[in-house]
Parts: structure tokens; sequence; C-alpha cells
């Protein structure tokens, strides 16, 4: 199957199984649960979820005992997304091309929509199928951690010290490194332990997932610079207005697209173990990646 049609796909089959897991947005109390489902299904590219059905499948493992822990990523996700845009945190109006949780429903119920994502992301993992060698309590581990204070919410606070400070290039990987790398790193974690990977295989996913991670919010910022507001999705030149140190201002576009080349490379390098053949999609995802333009 070609790339862009596996990768609708799936977002597609992820958005049917985030439907049947999550309240209705009717449901009582109605206010929060049409909240959620208004941010959850904005029309998201589903990257997280997509890597870990892949990473199941480069593992030979079958998608629906992944497919729980797919969404509970993308509601962590989406947690975080909602909470960033705040006027506490990065204060934006946009996302995905439309008003942010906050605009439409007010800050209050946008915090609490981001604690109902969180929980949720819980609730939804508790329905995967332990594996030979990983049961339930590594799997709630594994999301967990991602989401504590020594990663995504660690990674928030430094990205919030860091702001109108000038950062080194180490300074600001250790941000990304606790953000985007640690979501993106857990979903190929979480799909390969869902399929019952061997230990190489899971070091082998988990160095792919860091250098694609770090790969990814390189590009992310770069597209903050070249890219317009309506083909983000999101208000474009943000960073710079609010000062905070991105790859292309602390080591310039330049070199910023070397460094993303650089890591997506070494991205690959790191599914030696797989195979050609096993590794093909993945493969395909990490390039595509690299050439995005939003």
């Amino acid at each position: 199957m070609e790339l862009k049609t596996y990768l609708k796909a799936q977002a597609k089959a992820v958005d049917a199984a985030m439907k049947g897991y999550l309240p209705k947005a009717s449901q009582h109390p109605r206010t929060i649960h049409e909240a959620m489902h208004y941010v959850v299904f904005a029309g998201g590219k589903r990257l997280r979820p997509i890597l870990c059905l892949a990473a199941n499948e480069a593992c030979g493992g079958k998608q629906e005992d992944a497919m729980p822990a797919a969404c509970a990523l993308e509601l962590m996700h989406t947690y975080s997304l909602v909470h960033d845009d705040l006027p506490a945190m990065d204060d934006d109006d946009l996302r995905r091309g439309r008003p942010t949780c906050h605009k439409v429903y007010g800050e209050g119920m946008a915090v609490l929509c981001g604690d109902a994502l969180l929980t949720e992301s819980f609730v939804l993992l508790s329905k995967i199928k332990a594996a030979k060698r990983y049961s339930a309590a590594d799997f709630v581990h594994e999301l967990a951690l991602t989401g504590s204070s020594r990663k995504l919410i660690g990674g928030q606070v430094l990205d919030l010290e860091g702001e109108k400070t000038q950062l080194t290039k180490r300074g600001l990987i250790r941000i990304h490194e606790a953000k985007t790398a640690a979501l993106l790193m857990s979903s190929l974690r979480l799909g390969a332990m869902s399929s019952n990977a061997t230990q190489s295989q899971l070091e082998a996913l988990s160095l792919f997932g860091y250098k694609l991670g770090l790969a990814f919010q390189v590009i992310d910022d770069i597209l903050d610079v070249t890219q317009s507001t309506e083909k983000l999705g999101k208000t474009a030149g943000k960073d710079a207005v609010v000062e905070k140190s991105t790859y292309p201002a602390v080591i310039g576009l330049d070199a910023s697209r070397k460094e993303a080349t650089k890591l997506t490379r070494q991205a690959m390098q790191a599914l030696a173990p797989f195979g050609k053949k096993r590794s093909e999609r993945l493969r395909e995802i990490a390039a595509y990646l690299l050439e995005r333009d939003y």
C-alpha cells in the first residue's frame, strides 16, 4: 500500500476506535464531553498512534492488540496540546486550523478537558492485552513515565523557563528529549510491547523513536519560520514573538535542515536489526516526516 493511502487508512482506523472508546459528546455533563470531542477530532495527523501500530506490525503483532495503546497515546498528546495552548502556557488562539479549546470553551473548561483526556488515556490503556514479556503494569508504567515530570511535563517546565533566554543547542535538546522525542519514543515502545517484542527489538525501536522525535522537532521549528499560519493550522512565527529558543534561532536555518537530515538518517540506521522488508514502513514514515511542509 502506498504510504499516503496507508497513513489515511490508519488515521481513519484510529479515529473509529477512539469514537468507540470515548464517552459520547452528548453524555452528561455535556460541555466537557463536547470539548473533548472538539479537540480530539480536530483533524490531527495521528502520527503517534500510527507509529505505535507500525512498530507493532514490524514486530509481527496484530493491530487490534496495539489499538488501545495507540489511542491512549493520541489522547495524551491531545491533552498536552490543550494545556500548551492555554494563556498561562504558550497562549495560542489557533490549533489544527481552528480556535483552541480555551477560546471556545473558556480557560477553566480547557484545563478540565486536558485533565479528562489524560485520565481517559489510562482508562484506554487498561484495555490492552498483556503480552508474555510485558504485564499490564509495564504498559501503564511506560505511558505514565512519559507523561511525568521527568519527561513530558518536565520538558514543558524547561520550555517555559527557557523563554526570553538564549539557550545552547544542548539546552534545546534537553527540552525536546523530554517533550517531542519522549512521546514519539513511547509510541514505538508501546507498539513493540503489544506485539511481545524482544529486548533487542525494543531497544532498536526506542532509538529510532528518540532520533525521529528530535528530527520531528527540528522540522517543526523550521516550519514555524518558513510556512504560513494557514498552511500550519497554528500561529506561524509564534516562537519568535515570545522569544523562544528554537533550532533556527540557535544554529541557523541551513544548519537546522542538515540537523534534521542527520537525525533522520540515524533513526533509519537504528532499524537495521529488523532488515529492510520489516522496517520498510517505518523508514517510509521517517522519510515522509523529513520532507513534510506542515
